[in-house]
């Protein structure tokens, strides 16, 4: 079992920044590719973000790419979704993945990740 804890979520204003966390605890975290996904009222859970175990690959939703990053620190048991340039559109709440199922590919769908965090708010509004 993996448990995953989220944070950093708020309110923000257009054209802003916000950092999210996610800790991850249980079995041994550097095994796992991690994944950001985000779901909006109304909308599907989609893929925002995915790190591959050694942080030697990551994807992106287009609609973030050049706007988010993701990032994961092996000896603090965390990864990070960094979001810049922020829009109302990127209004959702934002939740953490992982999966060991794969050694080369980030999965891209919420069937490929076993294991979820709570999710994290996070409003852009003027």
């Amino acid at each position: 079992q993996v448990q995953l804890v989220e944070s950093g979520g708020g309110l923000v204003q257009p054209g802003g920044s916000l950092r999210l966390s996610c800790a991850a605890s249980g079995r041994t975290f550097n095994n796992y590719a991690m994944g950001w996904f985000r779901q909006a009222p109304g909308k599907e859970r989609e893929f925002v973000a995915g790190v591959s175990w050694n942080a030697g690959r990551t994807n992106y939703a287009d609609s973030v790419k050049g706007r988010f990053t993701i990032s994961r620190d092996n000896v603090k048991n965390t990864v990070y979704l960094q979001m810049n340039s922020l829009k109302p559109e990127d209004t959702a709440v934002y939740y953490c993945a992982a999966t060991n199922r794969f050694t080369v590919a980030i999965p891209t769908t919420t069937r490929g990740y076993d294991y979820w965090g709570q999710g994290t708010q996070a409003t852009v509004s003027s």
